[in-house]
């Protein structure tokens, strides 16, 4: 039987099982609507408190700045319009980077069909914006700034708390993207400055189709849905109780085991990044060499495609991506590696290996084991690789 080894750790997270067990009874005998004021509903709506307490908690935030959504992607939607709609009487002017979230991206555009105003800063060769840059960026009319915490490609951590200051000396608001960030380094709203900030929980070992965006009391802030008295008048529809519940579960687990998880996780990537520079030529690894999450590698193998490359890992058993599962489907190269400087051909030959606790030594292994035969293979089948000779391209 094949081996199978799950590193797709940014697409999605196994669920842990204290997170399932916990939200069980939510499902069956703990099933009230916490707007209702009998015991099913009380007991409904102290599970959300719990829950939302927990998260508060694990990123240095009040209770009160919690507020429950959807996924990560309805969290970045709702920061952005909510912001640049309540504020435009300030301002017209967002600023973002061009390594973000499509999320983010998307949004960004769809706000420039409305008459907004919209940066896209550059980054450097490792995917990083450079404050300065920042600064130079900033208008009278700018009202928000959005750059992600970490990147879910490659992986490179921005400089949140000196971005983060900035936009407070200015009196920007300062929204950030901390889907990948949670549970694999250390967030303190306070301390880095952070205004908004978007969660989601499968990516911390909790339940799809539930995440979280924490808005900093005294934020102005429009509704981006509307229809009803939950999350304080500012989300409508009726909360999705068990998964909420398994959000909180999950927020608690990642913040108590974080030291253990990111060392863990920083021995595995380091002993991955080596082998594979040990055992193949003609790589490069994206994203920035230290200042990076600890469960990412991203690497571009040249002269080969991404998706071969895939398709034969999973053949023996291991499941990676060539960048963000939102846009598996395009066949576009990845926007973040052309924002660092990389060419088409080099872009489309990435490998992104995403790891997570249920991760192991052995598994590390058995990658260094089958990836280089497999590159080796798919080379020698590259019409780009026979033009070269002792890995000299001839010009």
């Amino acid at each position: 039987m094949t081996k199978r080894v799950y590193v797709d750790n940014s697409a999605t997270t196994p669920m842990h099982p204290q997170v399932l067990e916990e939200m069980l009874p939510y499902f069956t005998e703990r099933f009230g609507n916490p707007s209702s004021i009998h015991s099913f509903g009380r007991e409904a709506k102290q599970a959300m408190d719990r829950a939302r307490d927990r998260v508060a908690k694990s990123l240095g935030a009040g209770s009160d700045e919690i507020y429950f959504t959807g996924s990560g992607t309805e969290a970045d939607n709702w920061a952005l319009k909510g912001t640049a709609y309540a504020n435009r009487d300030g301002g017209n002017h967002i600023i973002t980077s061009k390594v973000e979230h499509h999320a983010v991206l998307h949004t960004c555009q769809y706000l420039e069909r409305y008459g907004f105003d919209v940066t896209y800063l550059d980054v450097d060769e490792y995917g990083m914006v450079n404050p300065e840059d920042l600064k130079k960026a900033i208008k009278d009319s700018t009202i928000l700034i959005s750059i992600m915490f970490a990147n879910n490609e490659i992986g490179t951590i921005q400089q949140v708390e000196e971005i983060g200051k900035i936009a407070k000396g200015k009196g920007i608001y300062f929204h950030t993207d901390a889907v990948q960030a949670m549970g694999n380094t250390a967030i303190d709203v306070e301390r880095q400055n952070i205004d908004l900030l978007s969660i989601s929980a499968h990516k911390i070992r909790g339940p799809k189709g539930v995440g979280a965006l924490y808005i900093k009391k005294g934020v102005k802030i429009d509704n981006l849905i509307h229809g009803g008295a939950q999350e304080r008048k500012k989300r409508s529809g009726t909360e999705n109780i068990a998964s909420v519940v398994g959000l909180g579960r999950a927020a608690q687990l990642a913040s108590d085991n974080i030291e253990g998880h990111v060392r863990k996780m920083t021995l595995l990537r380091d002993r991955l990044i080596d082998g594979i520079r040990e055992r193949i030529e003609h790589v490069r690894l994206n994203g920035h060499p230290t200042q990076r999450l600890p469960n990412n590698i991203n690497f571009s193998f040249d002269f080969i495609e991404g998706e071969a490359l895939l398709l034969s890992l999973d053949m023996v058993g291991i499941a990676a991506s060539s960048g963000s599962a939102c846009t598996s489907g395009s066949l576009d190269p990845s926007h973040v590696l052309l924002a660092t400087g990389l060419c088409h051909e080099t872009a489309h030959g990435s490998l992104r290996i995403s790891l997570g606790d249920i991760n192991t030594e052995e598994d590390i292994d058995y990658i260094l084991e089958q990836l280089p035969p497999i590159v080796e293979r798919l080379r020698k089948l590259s019409p780009l690789f026979k033009q070269c000779e002792g890995g000299k391209v001839h010009v």
